[in-house]
């Protein structure tokens, strides 16, 4: 059964400073002979990793709101630079807008049932380009 995950995107404003921040990952892989992929470092692996590469995405929470995901590729075992053991999320470089749906503070990632998922946004009335206070205002209205 698939399953997702859920992150706050610490730092970023919209999807475009993430997009910019991911492409800034890319172009860093690609440099060491890596893949094209975006990539999230995580101090714990998900133990649920074949539920996860069944087709499961990190949906990324951006001032409050899951706003879009990248379909995860692999979970990598790594180290930080300061030699600890962690988890690369290996994901399509392709973000991916939803419905915006609210959500609190966490730390870390935590896993998100495909029945609790938000659903993508298709189409000119994505809202990719509404400032994030107009699209939570939306939200919070339900409008969305």
């Amino acid at each position: 059964m698939t399953m997702h995950l859920q992150k706050l995107s610490v730092g970023s404003e919209s999807i475009q400073t993430l997009q910019d921040w991911q492409t800034h990952v890319v172009e860093r892989r690609k440099a060491k002979g890596l893949s094209a992929h975006a990539q999230h470092v995580t101090r714990m692996t998900p133990k649920q990793k074949e539920a996860l590469l069944d087709g499961g995405s990190i949906y990324w929470v951006i001032k409050g709101l899951i706003i879009c995901r990248n379909e995860i590729v692999d979970l990598e075992a790594t180290q930080t630079n300061d030699g600890r053991k962690a988890c690369a999320i290996i994901m399509t470089p392709k973000l991916i807008p939803v419905i915006p749906t609210p959500r609190r503070a966490f730390q870390g990632w935590r896993y998100l049932k495909p029945e609790d998922a938000p659903l993508d946004l298709q189409g000119p009335s994505s809202g990719e380009d509404l400032p994030p206070e107009l699209r939570s205002k939306l939200v919070n209205l339900g409008a969305w």
